[in-house]
């Protein structure tokens, strides 16, 4: 049976037949031994949208919210259930019980989405009902890139909510590329002073003839990672940072041209990329560079510690990027090639799959783990590596195959920069259509994975691209709804895509629209933008057809 509304949907509900749950301003909260981070959210999240206190009470009090931990329950399963005599909360762990709560959020109507009571302080009842819940994949994350377009913390935060909102518990933080630099890095401090903006921005696709002559720019000091780091685990959100080496690194040459290939182009004359695409400037193969980024490396694992008693399957993971890095500016330079052959290289793809399999031993020795992009793949990897498989399953079979780890993120599946709809008001319309439908029917494990090989997959991620996004309102508009059919597909057991029941799915949308707009999100309304969510006259780069499936 499933439970009308819930989004992801539970894995068991059952009537309850007890009557209902009365919910107001005498319900209390108690809170068993290592509940106390979710007792603290309820309190100040949902006892604040609803103008209840939540007052504490012991663990047997009547009529009240009860938090428990039960060594019974997996890791991250929780138990919620609701009678007359109130509701119990119990988790496999603190994860559970967090997820547990995100549910009877939802039970309590829109009004608990939002900041501040929206009326007079009233009781709500909740009919009486056991929800038995557990997620399917262990990693189920979202991508957000903030070097094309800077999101301020504050949006930052806002997502983290968005995504605890939804039961997804990592969060990818691209923090570099061509466009700009994000984070401050103290022994490196041109690297935001000069990195970090833009004098302008192509508006649109490259393609366009249009440009945004206002500087752009924006980073997070080290303080302001610490308070996401810390705000993400208080949600049981592991965040995973992402430097992109050794391609997509212009604002970081910008910043140091002696990180460029000096003896291929003056990189002096080089400043933060303003148009969108695969940049050709790209990092020298020197010691100098390799020392460089191991002193960013070293000041970033402080800033994302490995917590392995909240995130034992990935703790310490570290994003090194290594796609996409064109290598015209090797071919050309004596210093690139020179290192071939003293390594006794094959070609410039072995070059970088030797600065990918550094920086994984360098991450090895320190206790952390190497995560890539498929690319990483071509040169071999240490055990303990892991893949993102962006450009289709085959990097997630290849990855599974070898024995690494694989986290499914498949562009023609799950990027959500991709259109929503094949409709001109469509705004800067990208790639493929990508509907909500599609999205809901996608299936993360390759169907040509053994049994065994598919222990690999760790779980799915979807990618928010935000060359075309200049603000939250559009990462919004891309990312909404299909963010919540994502979810879905990474926390519920659904059937085969083709059995499952997307009616069922949009009929529950109708809810969640309410909550949705309760938190101040922008979606894209199932009948298509508003008039101020268009962008009419700024040119995309739409692909007719269906993405090929590989």
């Amino acid at each position: 049976m499933m439970d009308t509304g819930l989004i992801p949907a539970p894995l068991a509900v059952e009537g309850g037949g007890r009557g209902a749950f009365t919910f107001g301003v005498d319900t209390t909260l108690s809170a068993g031994p290592g509940t106390e981070g979710t007792e603290r959210w309820l309190r100040s999240t949902l006892g604040a949208a609803l103008g209840l206190p939540l007052r504490p009470a012991p663990q047997d009090a009547p009529g009240g919210v009860r938090l428990l931990l039960d060594a019974t329950l997996g890791a991250e399963a929780y138990r919620l259930d609701i009678s007359d005599a109130g509701a119990e909360i119990r988790g496999g762990d603190a994860a559970g019980v967090f997820w547990g709560a995100q549910t009877l959020r939802q039970l309590l109507g829109p009004d608990a989405f939002r900041r501040a009571p929206v009326g007079p302080v009233t009781s709500r009842e909740i009919a009486a009902r056991t929800i038995e819940d557990a997620p399917r994949f262990r990693w189920r994350g979202l991508m957000l890139d903030v070097a094309r377009h800077f999101m301020p913390k504050e949006g930052v935060l806002r997502y983290l909510d968005l995504l605890a909102a939804h039961k997804l518990n990592v969060f990818h933080f691209h923090l570099s590329d061509d466009q700009g630099w994000r984070v401050q890095i103290k022994r490196y401090p041109k690297l935001t002073e000069v990195g970090s903006w833009r004098a302008r921005t192509k508006f649109g696709h490259r393609a366009s003839p249009l440009w945004d002559d206002k500087p752009h720019g924006g980073f997070y000091t080290q303080d302001d990672i610490r308070e996401i780091v810390a705000y993400a685990a208080d949600r049981h959100i592991a965040v995973v940072p992402e430097i992109d080496i050794p391609g997509h690194s212009q604002a970081a040459i910008a910043a140091y041209p002696e990180l460029g290939n000096t003896d291929v182009i003056d990189t002096t004359s080089l400043a933060v990329w303003d148009n969108w695409g695969i940049a050709k400037n790209v990092l020298a193969p020197t010691d100098n560079t390799l020392r460089f980024y191991e002193g960013v490396f070293e000041e970033l694992l402080d800033l994302f510690p490995a917590d392995p008693a909240r995130f034992p399957e990935f703790s310490g993971f570290f994003h090194i990027g290594g796609d996409e890095c064109p290598k015209d500016q090797w071919k050309e330079s004596a210093t690139a090639q020179a290192r071939i052959k003293e390594l006794g290289l094959a070609d410039e793809n072995a070059l970088q799959s030797w600065i990918i399999r550094h920086f994984d031993n360098w991450l090895s020795e320190r206790g952390r783990r190497l995560i890539g992009w498929d690319e990483i793949l071509e040169g071999g990897l240490a055990p303990g590596a892991a893949v993102s498989s962006w450009r289709g399953y085959q990097g997630g079979v290849t990855a599974a195959r070898a024995g690494h780890d694989v986290v499914m993120c498949p562009e023609q599946h799950v990027y959500l920069d991709y259109r929503q709809a094949a409709g001109e008001d469509e705004p800067v319309p990208i790639a493929y259509v990508r509907t909500l439908e599609d999205v809901y029917r996608f299936e993360p494990v390759p169907q040509q994975l053994t049994e065994a090989e598919a222990r690999h997959v760790l779980g799915t991620q979807a990618n928010l691209w935000t060359e075309v996004m200049e603000d939250h309102t559009r990462v919004d508009y891309q990312a909404f709804p299909r963010l919540a059919a994502f979810a879905e597909v990474a926390w519920s057991r659904l059937p085969a895509p083709a059995e499952r029941d997307f009616a069922g799915f949009e009929h529950r949308m109708t809810d969640h629209y309410a909550r949705l707009d309760a938190l101040g999100v922008g979606y894209r309304p199932p009948a298509g933008p508003l008039p101020w969510q268009r962008r009419p006259g700024v040119l995309g780069r739409p692909i007719e057809g269906a993405p090929p499936n590989v």
